[in-house]
């Protein structure tokens, strides 16, 4: 048995998750509040904070630190890396301490990791970020050479359910061509070919359907003039797209569940949740033709997939191309556990950061 501290960082939260394989013992999210990290000025700098946090909370909880296996941290924002579970080299640690990528709270996963398994003398490691790169070359092209796509998704969970969908149809992963849908804050539609993303829609900043946060792929010409009208300046043209986009934007809400309940009475609301479900439709189908029409699943998952209306949309829309399967949530927690089980037992052997 393998027993595993998990920790996955956000913005103003820590999850953590104690397993034993992949047996969940107790998950707990801890909170921080705006008076707590406002002396923190980066990110990196909330460490030590947090670390004290966690092992104050285990302690409570008269969990032996000594106790776990390994330790496992939320992947951030590195150089962009093919997926798979990462040891937390020294060279990965100094990348997310730098933000190689961006500032973002997931850069402590890693980090938080390496601190609490070199002090108890066992592995640490990452899983599948959200920098996760496996796209062909063809799939890099934008139409303008300083405009080149870039990989950026919600790389742990689709590739967590795929793997799920192989093992449940007794099949391997790298075996399956699919489509996954990751429905939540924001929205990625990947086609997996033999195990790996070949194409994605950067589910951060710019690509694909709109979502409750994030505004997707706005017609570009307008975008221009409206960066250049002297109304705006870029933090709050970045902010019309990522944050207050999407459903925030149309309807003043990034819950679905409210989006759905106005939709009932107001078909403003009703209008702009099938113009949602359409986007994501047409997301799918552009990657079936990447796939070129050879897709054994479509497989949705995120918090969205629990609207049965939006599942029954996109059904409609797609299921010509390919059956569905549907996993309604993320268990991120899991995921990340998982990741550090197949290394430790002997499944995949863990990637170095430096050589890749």
């Amino acid at each position: 048995m393998i027993k595993s501290l998990i920790i996955n960082p956000g913005s103003t939260s820590t999850k953590l998750g104690v397993f034993e394989d992949e047996n969940l013992i107790f998950e707990e999210t801890l909170r921080h509040s705006t008076e707590e990290l406002k002396p923190f000025n980066l990110i990196v700098d909330q460490v030590e904070f947090r670390k004290k946090i966690i092992l104050d909370f285990l302690k409570e909880k008269n969990v032996d630190i000594n106790s776990f296996n390994m330790i496992v941290g939320r992947g951030g924002m590195l150089k962009p890396v093919p997926g798979g579970t990462y040891k937390t080299t020294d060279e990965l640690i100094h990348d997310l301490r730098i933000g190689f990528s961006g500032q973002h709270a997931s850069n402590l996963g890693g980090i938080l990791a390496r601190d609490i398994g070199d002090s108890i003398g066992v592995p640490s490691f990452i899983v599948d970020p959200t920098v996760v790169d496996e796209m062909e070359e063809e799939s890099r092209y934008s139409g303008n050479p300083e405009l080149p796509r870039i990989s950026v998704f919600h790389a742990l969970n689709q590739k967590a359910v795929a793997r799920r969908y192989a093992r449940e149809i007794g099949k391997k992963y790298e075996d399956l061509d699919l489509i996954v849908v990751h429905m939540g804050g924001g929205v990625s539609v990947g086609p997996h070919k033999n195990g790996k993303v070949i194409d994605i829609f950067n589910a951060l900043d710019g690509d694909g359907a709109f979502s409750p946060e994030r505004a997707g792929a706005v017609p570009v010409g307008a975008l221009v003039r409206l960066c250049f009208s002297g109304k705006y300046d870029q933090g709050q043209v970045m902010k019309m797209l990522v944050g207050n986009g999407g459903f925030n934007a149309y309807l003043g809400t990034n819950d679905m569940r409210e989006v759905t309940k106005m939709a009932e009475t107001d078909e403003k609301a009703a209008t702009i949740k099938r113009a949602f479900i359409r986007q994501v439709a047409k997301d799918i189908g552009s990657m079936a033709c990447v796939l070129k029409g050879k897709v054994d699943q479509i497989i949705v998952t995120g918090g969205i997939a629990y609207d049965k209306e939006v599942v029954a949309g996109l059904k409609e829309a797609c299921e010509w191309i390919a059956p569905f399967t549907v996993y309604p949530g993320e268990d991120e927690l899991l995921a990340l556990a998982q990741g550090g089980l197949r290394v430790m037992n002997g499944q995949e052997e863990a990637k170095d950061y430096a050589s890749v």
